[in-house]
């Protein structure tokens, strides 16, 4: 989660949301990425999707099972379709995300029963450092 934070304050760097994510494979980092949408101007370059990408890609594979994303937010349920799609066999994330999240907030996609794989969610990590970073960032652009 340490990679992911500072990914996240590279993000926030770059005018960013500040988010970062990082997929690992056992002990052995796979990809890692952080949130890129107003810079690709792209809605979808969240960190988890563009963390994924790296990694189907590194894998020659769209299914990264054995894999554990490293989040420093609640995935929105957007990223949490795409982690069950991904078959990631685990999900950590820091900061809860009560408006926007989709694992334990809002639709609790892996609640559903139309979502056909269910990742092993451990929030809580890094948790206060993440929702630092977030509130700082939103605090200075209201500013």
């Amino acid at each position: 989660m340490r990679r992911a934070l500072d990914l996240a304050e590279e993000a926030a760097a770059a005018g960013e949301v500040p988010v970062g994510a990082v997929i690992t494979r056992g002990e052995e980092i796979i990809a890692e990425a952080r949130n890129a949408m107003r810079g690709s101007y792209d809605p979808t370059a969240h960190a988890e999707m563009q963390a994924m990408r790296a990694a189907a890609e590194k894998l020659g594979t769209s299914r990264l099972d054995g894999c554990t994303l490293w989040v420093t937010l609640e995935p929105c349920a957007m990223c949490a379709a795409a982690i069950a799609l991904a078959r990631i066999d685990a999900l950590r994330f820091g900061a809860e995300d009560p408006k926007g999240g989709g694992v334990v907030h809002g639709p609790r996609f892996f609640a559903q029963p139309t979502c056909h794989h269910r990742p092993e969610v451990l929030g809580g990590i890094g948790e206060e450092r993440s929702a630092g970073l977030l509130r700082a960032f939103f605090a200075e652009r209201r500013a």
